[in-house]
């Protein structure tokens, strides 16, 4: 079975080369060597390749900066999609990843995967209509998968953020009033790779790692395994806020934790406990 990843150069696409099952012909692209954006080069690659399962990893994941390249984020996350569903083959299934940021976080408890939309950034609104290109035009070759708050031990992410800022900060201050699921790529890449094995599968999957915590509770975890794992010679007091206290420039959902539950039941798997996940990433960092 032929698999294309694009986007195969982010955190995600690179743990996805990595896991991939030995009886998969993988063939991986990243931004720079074809752009969804570009509906020729995407037509091409996917013709001269003529894979049976194309994985979507690409995407514009800058919240923050979307707000002012809203152009840029829609021309990814929207276009982009709409150009995948119009050069690949009605026979070709399709795995999208998206985002626990389709929702506002006015839940109080884990999101369905049936449970309305409401983004309240940019990002969110480019990614939920993502989301609709795939379910209006390719529902019956489809999977979406979001996720939620996604790191791994390499590139641009919470916890090499945090490692940093507690290596050479006095004290680092987090918000504490927004609520969601640390997952490890690790773990996403996995689930993926068993909805390629499940061409019967189609819709709308949640997946993140078990439990749920904020970003302060995130970041003590991180402190408690650096320090247990050598990564980290010290430790520095660490204050939780509130979001009002840090603004950014794209809102945030206060909560976004998702319900995986149809998740593991359609593939017999049960969730990590998200420490556990994070203590796997930081322990072979």
């Amino acid at each position: 079975m032929k698999v294309l990843i694009l986007g195969a150069g982010g955190q995600l696409g690179r743990e996805l080369c990595k896991a991939v099952p030995k009886h998969v012909d993988l063939v991986a692209t990243h931004s720079g060597e074809v752009n969804i954006v570009d509906a020729a080069q995407l037509a091409k690659k996917i013709a001269d390749e003529n894979p049976a399962v194309v994985i979507n990893a690409a995407a514009y994941t800058q919240v923050d900066k979307a707000e002012a390249e809203s152009a840029q984020a829609w021309a990814v996350n929207n276009i982009g999609v709409r150009n995948l569903i119009a050069t690949t083959a009605a026979t070709t299934r399709l795995i999208h990843i998206s985002t626990d940021f389709v929702f506002d976080g006015a839940a109080t408890l884990p999101y369905l995967p049936a449970a309305p939309v409401s983004p309240l950034s940019v990002y969110g609104c480019s990614k939920q209509a993502g989301e609709q290109e795939l379910l209006k035009n390719a529902a019956n070759r489809s999977c979406i998968v979001r996720t939620a708050w996604l790191y791994s031990a390499l590139g641009k992410n919470f916890v090499n953020t945090m490692l940093a800022l507690m290596a050479s900060k006095d004290e680092i201050k987090v918000v504490d009033d927004q609520r969601g699921t640390p997952t490890s790529v690790a773990s996403l890449a996995a689930v993926v790779w068993r909805l390629v094995e499940r061409p019967d599968l189609r819709g709308v999957y949640h997946w993140t790692d078990g439990g749920e915590t904020s970003w302060y509770g995130f970041a003590c975890e991180i402190q408690r395994l650096g320090l247990q794992y050598g990564l980290l010679q010290r430790v520095i007091p660490m204050l939780p806020i509130a979001t009002a206290q840090y603004p950014t420039a794209a809102r945030r959902p206060s909560y976004s934790v998702l319900d995986i539950t149809a998740t593991c039941e359609a593939l017999q798997i049960s969730p990590a406990a998200w420490q556990l996940e994070l203590a796997k990433v930081l322990k072979n960092r």
